[in-house]
């Protein structure tokens, strides 16, 4: 999944690094990113105040290309980067569309110097951005009036291009969803109707409008089968001239290439919160489950034998009763709380005082009665 910042963090660690170090250090470094970009930094204390940094990135389109692989359009916006500090190389390094020469002397003196770095590692983001950019200001240009519009495929992400179709007066944006569990695709199909119902209500009207099809729109008639596969449906954005004017168009481009990003952040999001209510949910209920029936017998028995020995005391006061009852009655009790005990450990000799001390007594009356025949 792409990331939201535009920085390369493992590029822009190894430029602080040189940037902190007492002592030119020897580099020689490959590093390898996202999206098959890869980086070659190189630094020798024989040249201590240049560092060089080639690149190599997966164009966004095939269809633009020139000497460099890049345009010039982006060569031009890649010189605007900290210019004094960054110089373009030519020809570039064997293998790689750009190469550049870092004055690290200017960079040391440079009062900004973290945010110069910072500009530097976000070289990718800026090489990417502007081919979109080229293409989203060609909208109200006469060319698109002209011939059939034949979608553009655009690769950020091997496993995730979308599509980029040139009409009269707007630009329209598709995106194929794809997604590995049928959970993600649930959370996901609702956000994109909630994101259609608010992106086409008044408050957004100078949002882009989007629309959500499980289908492919006409537009996308006749691409791969491969590139039209998917289980999430088709998202699409209609950009008008609006929403590239030079205030705009740096935050349309950069929402276009991390869309994808976006909604699999907001997926992944939403289903952690679920998960932790459902978990919260489960705990509130075993804790008000209704608990086993040998424990409510006992705390019923124990209640309504409070209630009776309260209801002994209050009487106590009022009535007299016979000692043979009251005995009864102790060796009732004293009876049931035994019962009560569950434990299956055997006292030896228990049996012995039982038959002796908890055998209930016989009264005999005074009063003799005849069986009558």
């Amino acid at each position: 999944m792409a990331c939201f910042q535009r920085e390369s963090p493992a590029l822009k660690e190894i430029l602080l690094k040189l940037y902190n170090a007492e002592k030119t250090m020897e580099i020689d470094h490959h590093l390898y990113e996202f999206g098959s970009v890869e980086y070659h930094i190189q630094s020798s204390p024989s040249d201590p105040q240049y560092a060089y940094l080639s690149i190599s990135t997966p164009l966004l389109s095939q269809g633009v290309m020139l000497s460099h692989g890049l345009s010039h359009f982006t060569i031009q916006m890649v010189k605007e980067i900290c210019s004094d500090v960054v110089e373009i190389i030519e020809p570039t390094k064997e293998g790689y569309q750009l190469t550049l020469r870092l004055d690290f002397a200017k960079i040391l003196n440079s009062k900004d110097s973290e945010k110069v770095i910072s500009e530097i590692s976000a070289l990718q983001a800026v090489i990417l951005s502007t081919q979109l950019k080229e293409m989203l200001l060609s909208v109200n240009t006469q060319d698109t009036y002209q011939g059939t519009y034949k979608p553009i495929k655009l690769v950020y992400h091997p496993r995730e291009p979308f599509f980029v179709i040139r009409q009269p007066k707007k630009i329209m944006a598709v995106f194929p969803m794809r997604f590995k569990d049928k959970s993600d695709v649930i959370i996901a199909t609702a956000f994109f109707q909630e994101l259609m119902d608010v992106g086409n209500s008044k408050e957004w009207s100078k949002a882009p409008p989007c629309c959500w099809s499980p289908i492919p729109p006409p537009e996308l008639t006749g691409e791969p089968f491969e590139d039209l596969s998917t289980n999430g449906g088709f998202v699409s954005f209609d950009i008008s001239s609006r929403h590239v004017d030079d205030k705009r168009v740096d935050k349309t481009v950069w929402s276009l290439l991390n869309f994808h990003a976006y909604v699999k952040f907001h997926v992944k999001s939403t289903r952690g919160f679920i998960q932790r209510r459902m978990r919260k949910r489960l705990e509130g209920l075993v804790q008000v489950l209704p608990k086993s029936s040998s424990e409510e017998e006992e705390e019923e028995e124990e209640e309504e034998e409070t209630k009776k020995v309260q209801g002994r005391r209050s009487r106590r006061k009022l009535v007299i009763l016979p000692k043979s009852k009251i005995l009864k009655r102790k060796c009732g009790y004293f009876s049931r709380k035994i019962k009560k005990i569950r434990s299956r450990i055997k006292i030896h000799g228990f049996w012995r005082f039982r038959k002796r001390w908890l055998k209930m007594p016989k009264f005999s009356s005074s009063r003799g009665y005849t069986k009558l025949e």
